[in-house]
């Protein structure tokens, strides 16, 4: 039987994270946390009703329908995904999409979108387009386990032991989410063990004696509490941890007290919008993140407000033909057990077979209008620094020994983040040609400058510091003959500074006084220009006009620095994407490897101008 007042919540997830996915309402991805909830409070109540009649539970029966239930909707959705993203994406993308694709078929996309969002380089790139599988995989993975856990828990001492055992794994559940939030926050947020404890809470529901009618306080408070989560949370918001606990109890609050929800929030509930957005919640979940990304990706740029709105039409278009013709027929037709098994063989055979098929038909060559062709690869490498593990990544404060060229009682030492690193590969070739030792202090997100960022994923303000501390007296104690310093400042600039230059200068400024009297050559080289797309992407795509907006970076030095400015390197009446035949970016942010090579004589003139090198 159909629970208006769940049909309403349901509705609510699926339109808090189809706005959020718009950019249209900042803590809108709590919507997923409310259907946990949901699914936690059904799932158990389901599992719970059949063991108290029977005496046990019909474990094949359980997955069947399941399988039944979810299966049809996601592989359909996920087809139609993979084929239009085959044909539209550039080909130099389709080895990712096909392991994306892979991992949603086999509902371990969690794992991978974890990886992939712990790679410092994805920050600006397109999630892949099908990252809204990752809920999908964790409930999967939940249903796997939980009618285990439900009936042996029950069998031990019924309905008593039962809650007793869902209410410790749901605390460990929730502690080992709040430290997980700390210390690794992208596995906290796509991982089952941090994410238990949501659906714990609806199961925990079924706790609570009929006959107690709450007061009409608790519709009220819930609706309080997923309000502030929807308009207060932003991407930046530490999820899932302590933040978590607003839309969980909200929507444990709201389910909690479904008899005693007032008039207004009954009459609402019962709109047919709103219980028809509840029927389609599924399909409108699993079609919205497609129809937002495919488009962004075909452009080559982000999407203005008109055509997110079509999106979104799009979406509840889609999502109400699925319900009609594939979700709802399916779900009620009578199938034998073998039909059923044999039909989920078939598609995830299909699905699985469809994403190694995109795979292998991924083309690592780009070929401009010119007839010139490059290696996706060799455009996209990276400096030898991540080769050698001397680029540091986040959670790490020490570096490596990290020494490039010959060794040389002359020393220079290149400091910074990843737009520091680019420099590696041209610093390394004259290290060669004027016999010094060049040794890099690198690290991911955390720029030369002591600049204090906001905090996101698994960056770490206190970890930037103390690599940087443990950087400088390194650097002190080596005595180098120049220390050459750079940082990406095109990060989200934090709240107190009337600008980004004020806000730089004071990093500058910092880690400037940190290392005087360090070295007779002090120099910091000024950021690189700052593509608005991924450049070979763009230019795979066939766009190259398009891939010319790349907007030069504001030269910002504190008083002290020797002093460069590589923008005019790049850049003349615009910073075009490609300079005589050479592919200046290797994605949407760092120049590429032979670009950086390709500086050489400029920045050769500079050093020798600051008296870094003798003049011959």
């Amino acid at each position: 039987m159909r629970i208006p007042h769940i049909q309403a919540l349901r509705a609510l997830a699926a339109i808090l994270v189809l706005l959020f996915h718009a950019n249209l309402v900042g803590g809108g991805y709590i919507g997923v946390d409310i259907f946990y909830v949901i699914s936690g409070y059904l799932i158990t109540g389901l599992i719970l009703r059949e063991i108290e009649d029977k005496g046990s539970l019909n474990f094949k029966a359980f997955y069947l329908r399941r399988i039944k239930r979810l299966l049809p909707t996601s592989f359909s959705i996920l087809m139609v995904t993979a084929a239009v993203s085959w044909l539209l994406y550039p080909g130099t993308m389709r080895s990712e999409l096909g392991k994306d694709i892979f991992a949603a078929a086999v509902y371990v996309s969690n794992f991978l979108f974890a990886f992939w969002q712990m790679d410092y380089q994805n920050l600006n790139a397109i999630p892949p387009v099908v990252i809204h599988f990752w809920s999908l995989a964790v409930e999967e993975q939940f249903y796997l386990f939980w009618p285990v856990i439900v009936l042996i828990a029950f069998k031990l001492g019924g309905r008593r032991r039962l809650f007793q055992s869902i209410a410790g794994i749901s605390l460990f559940s929730f502690l080992f989410s709040l430290y997980l939030t700390s210390h690794s926050p992208i596995w906290a947020f796509y991982s089952l063990p941090t994410r238990a404890w949501e659906l714990g809470v609806g199961a925990l529901l079924l706790a609570i004696p009929k006959k107690y009618r709450l007061s009409t306080f608790y519709p009220w408070a819930a609706l309080a509490l997923i309000s502030y989560g929807t308009f207060f949370y932003t991407d930046k918001t530490a999820f899932p941890g302590i933040a978590a606990i607003a839309p969980v109890i909200g929507t444990a609050a709201a389910i909690a007290s479904i008899a005693s929800w007032p008039k207004i929030l009954n009459f609402l509930s019962n709109l047919r919008l709103i219980q028809w957005l509840g029927e389609i919640s599924y399909p409108l979940y699993l079609w919205h993140w497609p129809l937002l990304v495919i488009p962004m990706v075909y452009l080559g740029r982000g999407l203005h407000i008109y055509e997110r709105a079509i999106a979104i039409l799009a979406t509840l278009l889609l999502a109400d033909l699925t319900h009609r013709f594939i979700e709802q027929p399916l779900r009620h037709i009578s199938l034998s057990p073998r039909k059923i098994i044999s039909g989920a063989v078939i598609a995830s055979l299909i699905a699985t077979g469809t994403g190694l098929a995109i795979t292998a038909s991924a083309n690592n060559t780009i070929t401009l209008s010119s007839g010139e062709s490059y290696s996706l690869q060799e455009i996209m490498a990276k400096p030898q620094v991540y080769l050698d593990d001397c680029h540091v990544n986040n959670g790490e404060t020490v570096s490596g020994k990290c020494s490039y060229g010959p060794d040389s009682p002359t020393k220079i030492v290149l400091f910074g983040d990843s737009h520091a690193a680019q420099w590696m590969p041209v610093l390394e070739e004259l290290a060669y040609e004027k016999n010094f030792t060049l040794i890099s202090l690198t690290k991911s997100a955390c720029p030369g400058p002591a600049v204090l960022k906001v905090e996101t994923g698994a960056y770490k303000n206190a970890d930037c510091t103390a690599w940087r501390n443990n950087a400088i007296a390194r650097i002190k104690s080596i005595k180098p003959m120049a220390v050459i310093v750079s940082g990406m400042q095109h990060f989200e600039m934090p709240s107190g500074y009337a600008s980004r230059a004020e806000w730089w200068r004071e990093g500058e400024a910092k880690t400037f006084a940190a290392l005087e009297g360090s070295s007779k050559h002090i120099i910091y080289i000024s950021d690189t220009p700052h593509p608005l797309r991924d450049i070979p992407s763009c230019i795979a795509a066939g766009r190259l006009d398009k891939c010319n907006a790349t907007e030069p970076s504001e030269a910002i030095f504190s008083p002290g620095w020797q002093q460069i400015n590589p923008t005019p390197w790049f850049c003349a009446a615009n910073c075009p994407a490609v300079i005589n035949g050479v592919v200046v970016y290797r994605d949407a942010s760092h120049i590429s490897v032979l670009a950086s090579k390709k500086a050489k004589p400029q920045l050769l003139s500079t050093l020798l101008s600051l008296g870094v090198f003798a003049s011959k």
